[in-house]
């Protein structure tokens, strides 16, 4: 599958453990094993790293958060991949194309959360270029919404950078809300 940006992204797949793997040019996406709580919690229970969005208050939480997100794969064909830096396999994010089961009505989304570790290396561009990918051209979605708290400035412009066009503000969320049509 090519992908096309600025960067003329390549990816591929392949069978992994009965689970599609995409890989681009830095990651591995793909979809969340038990074993992969451990690692996912480590940043997305960590307040400090995602001050700007949802924290899981606990280990529990999590992994209820990714066991959902899960059985919406089955009736959506979509949810955050967990994402793992290609070169040593270890688990740098979580993100994708879902629908938001914990606060439904918003149609489908793109997010990322990353470790903090990885922050600023280029890998949102990666798995942004990716999902919208396959918004386009595998589910045939008409548009993607997503959200950005306004102190959050790099995923503002991460956003604008891949034709997201902000929106109005969701006061109940402090959140910005953008908009991709395709």
């Amino acid at each position: 599958m090519r992908v096309g940006d600025e960067n003329r992204l390549v990816t591929k797949r392949y069978q992994a453990s009965a689970s599609q793997i995409i890989e681009t040019k830095n990651l591995l996406l793909g979809a969340s094993r038990g074993g992969d709580i451990d690692g996912l919690y480590a940043f997305l229970g960590d307040r400090q790293a995602m001050r700007y969005t949802h924290v899981d208050p606990s280990y529990a939480a999590c992994r209820k958060r990714i066991l959902v997100h899960e059985w919406f794969r089955r009736r959506d064909g979509f949810v955050p991949w967990v994402i793992r830096q290609k070169s040593d396999h270890q688990i740098v994010g979580w993100g994708g194309i879902y629908t938001d089961p914990f606060d439904p009505g918003w149609g489908p989304e793109i997010g990322y959360y990353f470790h903090p570790d990885v922050w600023g290396r280029g890998f949102g561009g990666e798995l942004v270029t990716t999902a919208l990918w396959q918004a386009e051209h595998q589910y045939a979605l008409p548009e993607l919404t997503a959200f950005a708290h306004p102190e959050n400035i790099p995923s503002r412009r991460l956003l604008e950078k891949y034709g997201f066009a902000m929106c109005d503000f969701v006061k109940s969320m402090n959140r910005y809300r953008f908009k991709r049509v395709f």
